[in-house]
């Protein structure tokens, strides 16, 4: 038996080692916005080196505390997305994963307009990857998500550029300030002395419920949305609060509520379905 177990191995390792995709967690960009190295992480899907075909993407944004490597060391990113794949849930896809630790934490432009990270992003980051790696650049192919901080970074990107993404999915999302006093209040705090207009403006930018409110009718189907909260999350008013205002305007999206508090254990068996929820966009529309 272990003859024949070597003889199949020497025979066709590619076969029995092409069932797995590929993380690379250390890789880095230059930038030139937020003068540094910036790192991010990749997977790979299990035939990329061998099909040669283009892949649709998911951008998958971790939560403070973690960098590039939050969804992959902690998430199982690697092993989840084999499974739906395998399993025929989810499509061969590259899923690339920034870091939004380095320097400064989070995804926004700075209110001061000195760390413009969101700049980055769509201005080197996306070019950068859709110029490195075999990627569909059309919108029906690019989906967005993420956990946390990482949650309001997909709400508020997918919000700034419906036309950029055909679904969005925020995981226990950070929804930013739930009204303009708590914004003067927190930023005044931070960053004292700015004009009431400055303050005012950027709650209406980096907040979801303005953000929300402002969509135009037109734009209500531009995204498909995918929303998941913990029912013990500590950041469950605010999703509350999105979703009863989407359902208000008539925005379409999916609201999901499970049992579960702000933790990896949530946000491992959301991942699934969110991989499950952008393949059919990527399918679909």
């Amino acid at each position: 038996m272990k003859k024949l177990a070597l003889l199949l191995l020497m025979l066709c390792p590619a076969a029995l080692f092409a069932q797995s995709g590929k993380v690379y967690d250390n890789l880095t960009l230059q930038s030139k916005i937020l003068k540094s190295e910036r790192k991010y992480a990749v997977y790979l899907p299990p035939d990329y080196e061998t099909s040669g075909r283009n892949y649709p993407i998911l951008y998958l944004l971790h939560g403070a505390g973690d960098d590039q490597t939050g969804w992959v060391q902690f998430g199982e990113v690697l092993s989840i997305t084999d499974k739906a794949i395998k399993d025929g849930i989810a499509t061969p896809m590259i899923i690339i994963m920034p870091d939004a630790n380095t320097g400064r934490r989070g995804y926004n432009n700075d209110i001061k307009g000195d760390w413009n990270y969101e700049d980055f992003f769509f201005n080197e980051l996306v070019p950068f990857v859709e110029k490195k790696y075999r990627v569909k650049s059309e919108k029906r192919f690019r989906a967005i998500a993420g956990l946390s901080m990482g949650g309001g970074g997909s709400f508020v990107y997918a919000l700034h550029h419906p036309e950029m993404f055909s679904s969005a999915c925020p995981l226990s999302a950070a929804t930013g300030f739930l009204n303009l006093e708590m914004a003067k209040a927190a930023i005044s705090k931070n960053t004292p002395n700015l004009p009431d207009s400055t303050i005012s403006n950027y709650y209406k930018r980096y907040s979801v419920l303005p953000l929300i409110d402002a969509i135009p009718d037109d734009q209500k189907k531009a995204v498909r949305w995918f929303i998941d909260c913990g029912d013990d999350d500590f950041l469950y008013e605010g999703n509350g609060l999105v979703h009863n205002l989407m359902r208000k305007k008539e925005i379409p999206h999916e609201y999901r509520v499970r049992d579960g508090a702000h933790n990896w254990t949530y946000w491992r068996a959301s991942l699934p379905n969110v991989l499950e929820f952008v393949s059919q966009v990527f399918h679909q529309y």
